[in-house]
């Protein structure tokens, strides 16, 4: 039964059922109920995350997550596949490298509210492969795990003054995107998906962002620790556990605990209206943009642009005398002397990743590389990367135009060192959600992020094989396309 014992007013029920709409919606989609440009986006989204991960596999950072994942596991054994790899873990330590892969090259989707992506997909493939689902339960599962997480996640976002004051906390509501398709795809009621929401607000980190304030790679472990985290929630609620039940309907339980500065106009809190709102009908993950290059979202405009007046007027590293970027985006510019300290720190580096497309302007992990971190010729250019003279973009500001179908614009200078000018102004970036790439274009993008490490005719057939991903009565049949060669 439902309890809460600071509601004795109304028989100890909470007066709202926002969390339990949620609850019965996750529990109730299916792929038949999807309209086809909805099913179509949840499979490139599916696409773009495995490439973005598979690409990260022989990074410093997933080679330790599968260290401390084997050794959680006693060894290799289990259900799941670790993409890339081939190794077999059970479901909660392939969730740990899985989630740590999705964000390594800090090349999956981005949304307004961070990146659901690195935690929907990896969640969902685990489950689904875990307990033998279909391509479509599949497909319906992710869509549920944006389009729940995307309400929830809005309806705590901070106000903009407390925002720009104290920092920004995604992987703390990145929670919610690794529970709710597992909930789903274990079968999970919406009294048990309910009581998982629970649990997830009871394991919710605090809305912080230190990995990004000190650069740290930990950053990118995060997302294996949520989606970890997302399958022992779903377990623990699958098993039984007593109430815990409509946790966004209480706001001192949650929500106003997260956010105790938000967007609701009447009380300055949460505004728990986000979370119901448009469900089953405004599909917020149509609103994802998906990365061309892997690094910062916020470079992708200028990135896009710098290579067409390179290619265009035949400009190398050598001959570019400067580039300037107007606005910049705030604690974007920045090169370190010595060099870049961790992969995260190029990530979030306008300057690096400029240099490193003009350079290397094949995407790849070669870019983060620990010795591209303090390549010379690479930091040379990067230190030509420089900020124009508007007052420098917020990161609130940034996300802001997302949410409302825009992009931050920016004006690009390239001056030569033969005092050629050339001058554009960026657009919606390709992968945006006004500016979609097409299927053909997506596997191009495919193709190179597994270029690393699978053959052009095996990442052909993976991709084939998730664009036809409602032809498979069970999904764990493709494990075997996941691994190298």
């Amino acid at each position: 039964m439902r309890y809460n014992q600071w509601h004795k007013s109304t028989n100890f029920l909470t007066p709202t059922l926002y969390t339990q709409e949620l609850s019965e919606y996750t529990e109730s989609l299916t792929y038949d109920l999807l309209p086809s440009d909805v099913a179509e986006r949840a499979k490139m989204i599916i696409l773009h995350i495995l490439g973005a991960a598979i690409a990260a596999k022989d990074t410093d950072v997933v080679k330790k997550s599968i260290k401390m994942a084997c050794q959680a596991n006693g060894g290799q054994g289990g259900d799941v596949t670790v993409w890339g790899s081939g190794i077999k873990l059970s479901a909660v330590n392939a969730a740990l490298v899985l989630g740590t892969m999705a964000d390594a090259l800090r090349w999956e989707d981005c949304s307004w509210t961070g990146y659901p992506g690195a935690s929907v997909v990896p969640c969902a493939w685990i489950a689904a492969e875990e307990r033998h689902k279909s391509g479509k339960e599949l497909i319906a599962a992710v869509v549920a795990g944006y389009e729940a997480y995307q309400r929830i996640a809005m309806a705590i976002q901070p106000s903009k003054k407390h925002w720009d004051a104290n920092g920004w906390g995604s992987t703390s509501w990145q929670i919610f995107a690794s529970v709710i398709p597992i909930a789903k795809l274990y079968g999970l009621d919406a009294r048990k998906i309910n009581q998982s929401l629970g649990l997830a607000c009871e394991s919710s980190t605090l809305s912080a962002s230190y990995s990004e304030t000190t650069m740290s790679d930990f950053g990118h472990y995060e997302y294996g620790y949520r989606a970890r985290d997302g399958v022992l929630i779903a377990q623990s609620a699958e098993y039984g556990v007593h109430n815990c039940r409509d946790v966004f309907d209480e706001g001192r339980c949650y929500t106003n605990r997260i956010c105790p500065e938000g967007n609701n106009p009447e009380t300055g809190g949460a505004d728990l209206s986000w979370l119901t709102r448009g469900l089953g009908k405004d599909y917020l993950i149509l609103q994802t943009m998906l990365r061309r290059w892997p690094g910062d979202e916020w470079s992708q405009g200028v990135l896009e642009l710098v290579a067409d007046i390179a290619k265009a007027h035949h400009i190398s590293a050598e001959s570019i005398e400067s580039i300037i970027i107007d606005p910049a985006t705030a604690n974007r510019m920045y090169v370190p002397e010595e060099g870049y300290i961790s992969a995260m720190q190029a990530q979030l580096s306008m300057p690096f990743m400029v240099a490193s497309s003009i350079i290397d302007p094949v995407p790849g992990p070669q870019w983060y590389s620990p010795d591209r971190l303090k390549d010379p010729q690479i930091l040379s250019l990067a230190k030509r990367v420089q900020k124009g003279d508007s007052p420098e973009l917020l990161q609130s500001d940034a996300f802001e135009a997302l949410r409302q179908g825009s992009y931050p614009s920016k004006t690009v200078t390239v001056m030569t060192t033969t005092k050629e000018t050339y001058t554009g102004r960026t657009g919606q970036p390709l992968g945006h959600s006004s500016h979609m790439t097409d299927w053909e274009g997506l596997r191009t993008l495919f193709c190179t992020q597994l270029s690393s490490s699978f053959t052009p005719e095996k990442a052909n057939k993976l991709f084939d094989a998730i664009k036809a991903l409602e032809d498979y009565d069970d999904i764990s049949v493709l494990s075997g396309l996941l691994i190298s060669g």
